[in-house]
């Protein structure tokens, strides 16, 4: 298996594991997607995304690993504000949780860095009701 996609997978577990304000269960996937109607619960998909090696010394290399968190999910009848609000919060906590988490699948794994883009996506709301949010966050590996 994949430095990247044992990464991805060690996300998923870490985040299975924790309790959040939102019921959820993350997966994992090498294709990520919904159809609208699995969308009427939270969704959050882990995918991998980039890998990169730098060289640290003569004898040892730096592993980047990022992965995505897609998150989603169908609005209902809750206005887009309220939506962007109670599930944003949910993906703030995600963040949080995992920029000082250690996954215990990959424990050599740090986090160097989170990034929330986009933040949502605005047509998602307007066109298919649907909250929308991906989180990519940066691990490091010395090897």
């Amino acid at each position: 298996m994949s430095l990247s996609t044992t990464i991805a997978q060690s996300v998923v577990a870490e985040l299975n594991k924790h309790t959040f304000s939102l019921p959820f269960e993350a997966v994992f996937s090498v294709i990520p997607g919904f159809e609208l109607l699995e969308l009427d619960t939270l969704r959050v998909i882990v995918v991998p995304k980039t890998f990169e090696i730098e060289t640290a010394s003569r004898s040892s290399s730096k592993y980047l690993v990022s992965v995505d968190i897609g998150v989603m999910q169908r609005i209902g009848k809750m206005s887009p504000e309220d939506a962007v609000e109670t599930i944003g919060n949910f993906v703030d906590e995600v963040i949080e949780y995992l920029k000082t988490a250690t996954l215990d699948e990959s424990p050599a794994a740090q986090c160097v860095g989170v990034v929330n883009d986009p933040i949502y996506i605005p047509d998602h709301l307007t066109q298919s009701r649907t909250f929308t949010s991906v989180v990519n966050v940066k691990y490091v590996l010395l090897g």
